[in-house]
């Protein structure tokens, strides 16, 4: 768990907005809503959702507990499948060779053997199980301050979208810049002038 480790990538976030009503039922709705489906997409190449801190293989929120102090805890989960190339290449060949010996021909198409290639994928997809990704999400809902325990590119983008589906709330990432527009103290003006030496500084 990288929540737990010594060493962890996190990337931080500064939620904008807050719940109109009830914290806990609307973080517990939006936790249930979006969660990761139980069941296994036959065909989905990726499925993404969220899942609780105490077990990510079994999205119950009503079971286990999401409020630990003034902290929310959970998790994102990140389900791929990932079929080798060799594999697909493999299974293409025996498929084709298949296909001529019944066929009695000495070729196939190239329509032909684009059909092969998405029948050997869909086969593939079916039976290959995915691998579970699992980041942790910790979130100070009165600070307004968030970290997810990762920094991978399309892990943050995939949290970004669901965080905004499940709860109407925008996690903007902290860079330099939006850290002095969203968490520092610094008035209008003294802003204006980082930005300015800030750019001046990059036209050097």
């Amino acid at each position: 768990m990288a929540f737990l480790s010594s060493t962890s990538s996190i990337s931080r976030y500064y939620i904008e907005g807050k719940f109109d009503d009830s914290i806990m039922d609307n973080l517990q709705t939006g936790l249930k809503k979006h969660s990761i489906p139980e069941i296994e997409n036959e065909f989905g190449e990726v499925s993404a959702g969220w899942a609780p801190f105490e077990n990510p293989y079994k999205p119950d929120f009503n079971k286990y507990s999401f409020g630990f102090g003034t902290y929310f805890l959970f998790n994102l989960r990140i389900d791929k499948k990932s079929i080798p190339s060799k594999l697909i290449k493999k299974h293409i060949s025996i498929e084709i060779d298949k296909r001529l010996e019944k066929s009695g021909r000495s070729f196939l198409s190239k329509n032909e053997k684009s059909e092969i290639k998405d029948l050997v994928l869909d086969n593939l997809m079916r039976i290959i199980p995915s691998v579970p990704n699992i980041y942790e999400v910790l979130w100070n809902y009165e600070e307004s301050n968030l970290f997810l325990f990762t920094t991978q590119k399309a892990a943050n983008e995939l949290f970004e979208t669901i965080f905004l589906k499940s709860f109407n709330l925008k996690p903007i990432r902290l860079f330099p810049y939006t850290m002095i527009e969203k968490k520092s103290k610094l008035s209008d003006q003294q802003k204006d002038i980082i930005y300015n030496q800030s750019s001046l500084n990059y036209l050097k």
